[in-house]
């Protein structure tokens, strides 16, 4: 049977013995290295390529979020998954941009944990459930208020337009549809592509179609 290599990251050295008993014990992984700081980490992977660095983020000097960007840099094949105490969603961003298989925390239970060894050794992404379900919320919120400020700039007027224009209609149909010449209709057109920072037609109607402009008319 070929063992899942595991590299233990952490300044505690009973942290380390403590997972290291856990992991031993089972027969499909085993720990081929330990490291107490970052600088230390960075070697032991070089020399022991490990299939999974189990790593914390406070670490003397150089911290653990930094030494995983560098790890996964050179050595993508070696998956990190930060284990630490601190369920700081500012943390955990910072950790899945440095190229983070996953973000579980201390207090996991130690099945749980050998669950989240063998998926990110399997390329499967893991994140602690609380944690996932704020990330989750902070998204949703981040997107919620694209859609807010999608239009901002727009007015009433400028809105109703770009709305036909995301329908496909010509500057003469929309001139018909809301009693406006073509000519003041062409005006309302390229205002309302200076004001979104596009460049034709095209990318206006698309990006009023993905910005859901339809649910965002305002009545008459």
């Amino acid at each position: 049977m070929t063992r899942t290599k595991i590299l233990l990251v952490d300044d505690h050295e009973v942290v380390r013995l403590g997972l290291m008993t856990l992991i031993n014990d089972q027969d499909d992984m085993e720990v081929v290295g330990e490291a107490g700081t970052a600088a230390e980490a960075i070697r032991a992977v070089e020399r022991l390529r490990p299939d999974v660095v189990l790593m914390d983020i406070r670490l003397p000097g150089e911290g653990g979020i930094e030494a995983t960007e560098r790890i996964t840099h050179s050595h993508p094949g070696s998956k990190v998954v930060i284990l630490t105490s601190y369920a700081d969603d500012a943390l955990v961003l910072r950790a899945i941009q440095a190229g983070a298989a996953g973000y579980v925390l201390k207090q996991v239970g130690n099945q749980e944990l050998l669950r989240a060894i063998q998926a990110a050794a399997h390329g499967q992404a893991v994140l602690d459930p609380t944690t996932t379900q704020r990330l989750l919320a902070r998204v949703r919120e981040k997107e919620r208020k694209a859609e807010l400020d999608a239009f901002r700039e727009l007015s009433d007027r400028e809105m109703a337009v770009l709305a036909e224009v995301a329908r496909g209609h010509t500057n003469a149909e929309i001139g018909r549809t809301l009693h406006l010449s073509e000519k003041t209709v062409r005006n309302y057109v390229s205002a309302i592509l200076e004001k979104q920072q596009l460049t034709n037609r095209i990318e206006l109607a698309t990006y009023a179609v993905e910005h859901h402009i339809f649910d965002r008319l305002r009545p008459d």
